[in-house]
C-alpha cells in the first residue's frame, strides 16, 4: 500500500484483531511508565519547562499527569522526555530505539488540541504511529553513517499523524513529513551512552518537531521530500505497509534500563534463582556480551540517567535483590555497599559472535565466581520479552500495576487500565478514550 493510502485511508477495520491487541497493551505499558516517570527530577524539569516555555495558542492541550495546558508541540515535548525518563518502555531490535515513547505524547496531544474522541480512531492512529516509525528508523539506519537516537525519525510518525488528524492532503502531508525529518533531531546516541545525562534517547524532541512540522505544514509551510521514505533504497521498507505489521515486533522490558543491560541482568537472575544464591555468596560476577552493553559503563552511579545506562549496576542490583525496579535505578539505591562491591568489581569481555549478532540479537554469558570457589555460567541468555517469545497479557499487566500503582494509587491506575483495554471493544465511540484522556490528563494530588 501506497505511504499516503496507508496513513489517511486506513480504518480500524483493516487493522487484524492481534495488532489492536497488541497496540492496547503498548499503550498500557507506556502510561505506566509514564507514570513512574513523573518521578523523576528529568520530568519534572521537562514539564515546568513545557509550561513556561510552550504556552497555549490556538490550539490547547494538557501536561500528562500533570494538567498545565500548553500548545501540543510543548506537550509532545514533554510526554516524550517524561516516558524517556524512565528507560522501562517498549523498544525495536533494528532501530535500536523506541517507536512509542514518540508515537503517544504525540497521538495524545492531537486528540486534545483537535477534540477528537473516537476509540477506534485512537488506536488505529497508535498502530499507523509504530508502522510509520518503525520504518524510518530501519531506514534511517541503512542510509545515515552515524547511530541516531528515536528523536530522529519518531519525528516522522508524529508529522504523519498529525497530517491524517488535521486532514492534510497528499501534497502538504508530504511536506509535513518532509519538515518533521529535516528538523527532527540527529541526536548522537552513543555520545549519551558515554556520557549518560537527561537528553537521553531524543524522543521528545522528535515528537515536538514532528507535530510542528503538522502544523506547520497545515499552514503553508514546505519542506518536502522525506528522504528517508521516498528514497529508492528504502522502498522495500514502506512497500508492505498494510501487509507487515512492525508493531508486532517490538520487544518489552522487563527492567527500566537499557535494552542492552538485559541480557546480563536476566542471565544473573537465572542464576540466582536456580541455585538459590545470595549476594553473600558471590565473590565476583563475570560477563561476556557484545560491544554496545559493555560500552554502558558506569559502575557507581549518581543519578538515574546513570543507573538507567549501565550494564555493571543493574546487573548486581538484580544479583543483591533479586528484582530491579524504580527503586534499583534510584538514589536510594546508589550507596547500596554490597551493589557497589559487586558492580565495581564486574569484569567484561567482549564476544564477537554476541558482536556479530547484534542487532538482531542482544546476547550475554554470565559467569559467577562464588567465594566457595565454583563457577556457575548461565550459558547464552537473552532478555524476555522479545517478540519471538512475548511476555504473556498478565505479566504486561502486572508490570503496569507496579510502576502506576505507587504514583497513580490503585484507584485511578485500575480505570486507567479498565479503559486502555476496553478501547475499540464498547459500542461507544468515545467513553473509553474520555475516561482515559481524563485519568491521563489529571495532575497528581498531593502524596500520590
Amino acid at each position: 500500500m501506497k505511504f499516503n493510502d496507508f496513513l489517511h485511508g486506513l480504518r480500524f477495520g483493516d487493522i487484524p484483531e492481534p495488532v489492536i491487541e497488541r497496540t492496547r497493551y503498548l499503550l498500557l505499558d507506556l502510561i505506566g511508565v509514564a507514570a513512574a516517570g513523573t518521578t523523576t527530577d528529568m520530568s519534572r524539569i521537562i514539564r515546568d519547562h513545557a509550561a513556561g516555555m510552550f504556552g497555549p495558542g490556538s490550539r490547547r492541550t494538557r501536561l500528562m499527569f500533570d494538567g498545565r495546558a500548553v500548545s501540543p508541540a510543548g506537550a509532545a515535548l514533554a510526554g516524550g522526555i517524561s516516558i524517556d525518563s524512565m528507560d522501562g518502555h517498549d523498544g525495536h531490535k533494528l532501530t535500536k530505539g523506541h517507536a512509542g515513547c514518540g508515537v503517544l505524547p504525540s497521538v495524545l496531544a492531537y486528540f486534545d488540541a483537535e477534540g477528537l474522541s473516537d476509540e477506534r480512531e485512537f488506536l488505529t492512529q497508535m498502530a499507523i504511529g509504530y508502522e510509520v516509525a518503525t520504518r524510518a528508523g530501519i531506514a534511517l539506519h541503512r542510509t545515515a553513517c552515524d547511530y541516531h537516537t528515536s528523536g530522529a525519525w519518531v519525528a516522522i510518525a508524529a508529522a504523519a499523524l498529525g497530517a491524517r488528524t488535521l486532514g492534510l492532503g497528499e501534497a502538504a502531508t508530504r511536506e509535513a513529513i518532509g519538515i518533521a525529518e529535516y528538523h527532527g533531531p540527529r541526536s548522537q546516541m552513543m555520545r549519551c551512552i558515554d556520557y549518560p545525562t537527561m537528553v537521553k534517547d531524543g524522543s521528545g524532541w522528535g515528537a515536538m518537531a514532528g507535530v510542528s512540522a503538522a502544523y506547520l505544514a497545515a499552514s503553508g509551510f514546505t519542506g518536502a521530500p522525506a528522504i528517508t521514505v521516498e528514497a529508492p533504497d528504502v522502498a522495500d521498507l514502506w512497500g508492505d505497509l498494510g501487509s507487515t505489521w512492525r508493531v508486532m515486533e517490538q520487544y518489552i522490558k522487563c527492567f527500566p534500563v537499557c535494552r542492552w543491560a538485559q541480557p546480563p541482568l536476566q542471565a544473573v537472575l537465572n542464576l540466582r534463582a536456580a541455585h538459590g544464591l545470595s549476594s553473600d555468596q558471590v565473590e565476583r560476577i563475570e560477563v561476556e556480551t557484545f560491544h554496545q552493553s559493555v560500552r554502558l559503563a558506569c559502575r557507581s552511579p549518581k543519578t538515574t540517567e546513570e543507573a538507567q545506562y549501565s550494564t555493571s549496576f543493574p546487573t548486581a542490583a538484580g544479583m543483591v535483590r533479586g528484582r530491579v525496579g524504580t527503586e534499583e535505578v534510584s538514589e536510594a539505591a546508589f550507596s547500596d555497599p554490597e551493589i557497589l562491591r559487586l558492580s565495581e568489581g564486574m569484569v567484561f569481555t567482549e564476544r564477537d559472535d554476541f558482536n556479530a549478532a547484534f542487532p538482531a540479537r542482544r546476547l550475554a554469558e554470565v559467569t559467577l565466581v562464588l567465594k566457595d570457589g565454583r563457577r556457575l555460567a548461565s550459558g547464552v541468555t537473552e532478555a524476555r520479552g522479545d517478540p519471538e517469545a512475548p511476555l504473556p497479557a498478565e505479566e504486561m499487566v502486572e508490570k503496569y500495576r507496579g510502576l502506576a500503582e505507587p504514583v497513580l494509587g490503585a484507584e485511578r491506575s485500575g480505570r486507567l487500565e479498565a479503559a486502555v483495554l476496553g478501547l475499540g471493544i464498547s459500542s461507544g465511540a468515545d467513553r473509553g478514550v474520555a475516561s482515559l484522556l481524563s485519568d491521563v490528563f489529571e495532575p497528581l494530588l498531593e502524596g500520590e
